[in-house]
């Protein structure tokens, strides 16, 4: 199968260029950096190179911590930092720590074409590289192998859909992959025994990077701007919401008999804006537009999300309400803010566990019992005290990942 898939991605060379067209043309590529996915454009620096791919916004801003734990830790290094989304590449420079960020370079990470990824590895050069969450690429990870260029599964996510899947359909492929790779640091105790069972040789003790990110930041005059326009009226924050989700937060809403509240609209996809704006007559964050006394607002922005929590007396996150495994809890967490999610946490079933447990995060079933749960939090200052001691408790407790982290990585480093 690794051969096929060899000659199959060869061939779809020139398919995949003119597909990379289309996407520039719709805004999902960047139309002037798109020799970078054809493995052109490196600019190696002298000293040691660590290449980190993180495919998208969630995984990069979860690097952040460990990338400034590397080169904090080896002063020498530089970071090739590779993502997939032209979303990703525009939060990166906001969010990089201003004294480290002329050791980090970006480039749109190649796609699995062997020759496009010869080109990229040929000019990097890299000493090790990591891969965070699931980003496997056969033709990559073979010849970052055959280079004999060590590589580490960081965050290591492998859900029990893409463990069968994975065990049924290619067990070879499976094990060619995890068995070349040089170490893999789960996020969890499930993911450590799937990838060990399909063939990892070396597996690090759980832990999840992205439980010790740092807290969302937020603009300090955004905050102070919303804040005013808000004034004293009880907020709830509907975080990363997908379709089928925002009629029942409205429900939920209608039905709390919580006086005066807002509920802010941040859908997961900020192009549903107008289509939330139309289902429920609000204002729209995109268009400059502040709350106002109506009871919903829309947050379809990029990179806002830290503004909201600090603002929000209770979050739901979405994804959870609808069959799509929930989105992930821990931003809203850092930021101490009580948390609630639906039944459909599967995505992040060992987190969102260890939340309940902790009381940092309260399930709901439906529409109904989120329309309780927000009464009772935005109703009861003790119970919210509570969720939020909790929440600040759970995040603080992972500080040491990073650290740890980076240790093992610079381990993989020739000396």
């Amino acid at each position: 199968m690794s051969t096929l898939w060899h000659g199959l991605a060869a061939i779809a060379a020139p398919a995949l260029r003119l597909h990379l067209r289309r996407r520039a043309r719709r805004g999902k590529e960047d139309p002037s950096r798109l020799a970078e996915r054809e493995g052109y454009g490196a600019a190696r620096p002298e000293g040691r190179v660590f290449w980190l791919h993180a495919a998208s916004v969630g995984e990069s801003l979860s690097v952040l911590p460990l990338l400034e734990a590397l080169l904090t830790r080896d002063p020498c290094l530089s970071v090739l930092l590779t993502t997939g989304t032209v979303t990703s590449a525009t939060l990166l420079p906001k969010r990089l720590p201003e004294a480290l960020a002329h050791r980090v370079h970006h480039r749109y990470a190649p796609l699995d074409v062997p020759g496009w990824v010869e080109r990229f590895l040929d000019g990097w050069r890299p000493d090790a590289a990591g891969f965070v969450e699931s980003e496997l690429w056969p033709n990559t990870l073979s010849e970052l192998v055959r280079r004999g260029i060590p590589v580490a599964l960081i965050n290591a996510r492998l859900s029990a859909r893409s463990f069968e899947r994975w065990r049924r359909w290619a067990p070879g492929l499976a094990g060619r992959l995890l068995g070349g790779l040089s170490l893999v640091l789960p996020r969890s105790a499930e993911d450590a025994e799937r990838v060990s069972a399909l063939g990892a040789r070396r597996v690090a003790a759980p832990a999840d990077l992205k439980q010790s990110a740092a807290p969302l930041p937020a603009d300090p005059d955004a905050l102070a701007e919303l804040r005013a326009a808000i004034g004293a009226r009880p907020m709830l924050l509907a975080a990363s919401t997908h379709p089928g989700e925002e009629e029942q937060v409205a429900a939920a809403h209608r039905a709390s008999g919580v006086p005066g509240l807002l509920t802010i609209l941040a859908p997961r996809h900020p192009e549903r804006g107008a289509e939330l704006a139309g289902l429920t007559g609000a204002r729209k964050r995109s268009e400059g537009a502040l709350p106002d006394g109506g009871p919903f607002y829309v947050a379809d922005t990029i990179g806002e999300l830290g503004v909201f929590y600090r603002l929000a007396g209770v979050s739901f996150i979405g994804g959870s309400l609808i069959p799509h495994g929930g989105q992930n809890p821990l931003e809203a967490v850092r930021l101490s803010c009580p948390v609630l999610m639906g039944p459909h946490r599967q995505n992040f079933t060992e987190q969102t566990e260890a939340l309940i447990a902790a009381g940092a995060l309260r399930p709901v079933a439906d529409a109904a019992a989120l329309a309780e749960a927000v009464h009772d939090v935005l109703t009861n200052p003790a119970s919210a005290d509570a969720m939020r001691r909790a929440a600040g408790g759970f995040a603080d407790a992972a500080a040491h990942v990073p650290a740890r982290m980076a240790e093992e990585l610079l381990g993989l480093m020739p000396g």
